[in-house]
């Protein structure tokens, strides 16, 4: 196959790797807002709207600088944590593995799927609802060691057969902490808005699809 023919090849499959980013992620935005919009109407219709009760608003201006800091001092570690566990991971499929190789062409999927396709789901039913109501219930501190302690077991316990336990464990240690340092900025810097954390997931996201589109790892 000539150069001009891989190219096309390669852009016929980059388009149909977008059109699938772009309806994957619509899937699992309403998949993971089913539940938080069903406890919603139930708890908490008549009292405030959805987008506010799962933490879609804006920061507060007043901590925004604030905030702003805290977001790149997390996303800066989130990426170092993203080089250790993608070097554990190294040959072992992951979420990323699709867009190796491929270089420049993949931005615009690897942008579809960092900023939608698991960030946000993610941030709407760890951040915006789990963390939230379990805050109601148990106070924030103990809230957010739950949720950082399941989002960690559900990022980590999938490798358990590939990796071994120990290096498991480690993603799981790592990606919990995480949770929790974006559990904290949303809630205690940004008047419970979603969009630090948020921010933050995407970030992590696309440097780690930027690592697999150049095959940096």
């Amino acid at each position: 196959m000539n150069f001009t023919a891989q190219w096309i090849y390669k852009i016929g499959d980059v388009n149909y790797m977008l059109l699938n980013k772009i309806v994957s992620s619509i899937i699992e935005i309403v998949l993971f807002c089913f539940i938080p919009f069903i406890w919603w109407l139930i708890t908490s219709k008549k009292k405030e709207n959805f987008f506010n009760w799962i933490g879609f608003k804006k920061i507060d201006n007043k901590n925004k600088k604030s905030t702003i800091i805290s977001v790149l001092i997390t996303s800066l570690f989130f990426m170092i944590i993203s080089i250790i566990t993608l070097y554990i991971l190294k040959n072992i499929e992951t979420a990323t593995s699709e867009f190796k190789g491929l270089g420049i062409t993949a931005l615009l999927p690897a942008l579809i799927y960092s900023i939608f396709n698991t960030s946000l789901p993610e941030e709407i039913l760890f951040r915006g609802f789990l963390l939230k109501r379990l805050s109601n219930k148990f106070g924030f501190i103990i809230a957010n060691i739950i949720q950082s302690i399941i989002f960690g077991l559900l990022h980590g316990i999938m490798f358990f057969n590939l990796v071994g336990i120990f290096k498991a464990v480690i993603i799981i240690l790592f990606t919990g902490i995480i949770a929790y340092a974006m559990g904290y900025i949303n809630e205690k810097k940004a008047n419970g808005s979603i969009f630090p954390s948020w921010s933050i997931h995407a970030i992590s996201n696309l440097f780690a699809s930027i690592i697999a589109m150049f095959s940096i790892i």
